[in-house]
């Protein structure tokens, strides 16, 4: 592949993550959630089992104190609770409240009429093609750290 279309590869990928998540978080605002917050929400309820904090913070892809910070304001929310392992006092499990549930089916529901709208005209072949160039690519990133 040419190095030209390399690099609007990787612009346009860039680009269409930043587009979709802002997208997402103007459909959203009318929640009251920050798209960080809604982005806790979302991948603390993919765990089966409840995740320490460093586990979610990996998940999700942001540092400890960042994620600290978020988690302070979603337990203040009521969305989120926090509760220490027994086996490491330092280490807390994060669980969703049943509070947080209703929030997660709307966030889910809105995420889910989206994705419909974006990938009008986009057929399964094209997308099966797309994904594995992606998952290539992203196997070469992750062969680098």
């Amino acid at each position: 592949m040419p190095f030209i279309d390399q690099h609007r590869f990787g612009t346009q990928l860039a680009q269409l993550s930043r587009a979709w998540r802002a997208e997402l978080d103007r459909r959203l605002a009318s929640l009251g959630l920050s798209q960080a917050r809604w982005l806790v929400l979302l991948h603390l309820a993919r765990f089966t089992e409840s995740p320490t904090q460093r586990e979610l913070a990996k998940s999700v892809g942001v540092e400890g104190p960042t994620l600290a910070r978020l988690l302070d304001s979603l337990e203040s929310q009521g969305l989120v609770k926090r509760h220490a392992v027994v086996e490491d006092r330092r280490a807390k499990k994060i669980m969703l409240s049943a509070t947080a549930m209703p929030l997660i089916e709307q966030i889910e529901t809105i995420a889910n009429a989206l994705r419909i709208e974006l990938f009008v005209g986009v057929g399964e072949e094209e997308l099966r093609t797309a994904m594995a160039v992606h998952a290539k690519v992203l196997n070469n990133l992750e062969k680098k750290s």
